[in-house]
C-alpha cells in the first residue's frame, strides 16, 4: 500500500487588525491618501506619532449598494478581505491604517489584475506618504 500525500500547508497567512469604529473611517476619509483603481479604492493615513510605532497596520472594508445586491456586495467584501490578507498585510508599513472600498469592478475584477493593482496603489501612497 502507498501511504496518503502529506497535505501542503496553507499559503495565507493569520487574520489582520480590523478597523473596529465608523470614527476610523471618517478620519481616514478626511485626513488620509486615497488611490483609485479599477477594482477598488484604497485609502490609507498614518496613525498619530504617539501610537504608530506600536500599532499593527489595521485594515477596514466597505461595499456599498452601487455594486449591487447583497450577494454581490458580500462577495466584494471576501474578495478585498483575501487581497487585504494576501497582499497588504505582508508589504503594509506598522503604524498605517487602511480602508478598501468596493466598487463594480471589484466582483468582475481578475483576482490577480486586482493583486497587481494592490501593490502598485500601496507603492503610490509610500511615495505620496513619504
Amino acid at each position: 500500500m502507498t501511504a496518503a500525500p502529506t497535505p501542503i500547508p496553507a499559503l495565507t497567512p493569520g487574520p489582520i487588525a480590523r478597523l473596529p469604529a465608523r470614527r476610523d473611517f471618517l478620519r481616514l476619509q478626511a485626513s488620509g491618501h486615497k488611490q483609485v483603481t479599477p477594482g477598488f479604492i484604497l485609502q490609507a493615513a498614518r496613525l498619530p506619532e504617539g501610537i504608530a510605532g506600536q500599532r499593527a497596520p489595521r485594515v477596514g472594508f466597505t461595499a456599498s449598494k452601487k455594486i449591487g445586491n447583497a450577494v454581490a456586495r458580500n462577495r466584494a467584501r471576501r474578495r478585498l478581505r483575501a487581497l487585504a490578507r494576501e497582499v497588504l498585510a505582508p508589504l503594509a508599513a506598522p503604524g498605517f491604517d487602511f480602508v478598501l472600498i468596493g466598487r463594480q469592478g471589484t466582483v468582475d475584477r481578475d483576482y490577480a489584475a486586482m493583486a497587481r493593482d494592490l501593490k502598485g496603489a500601496l507603492r503610490r501612497l509610500r511615495e505620496k506618504a513619504a
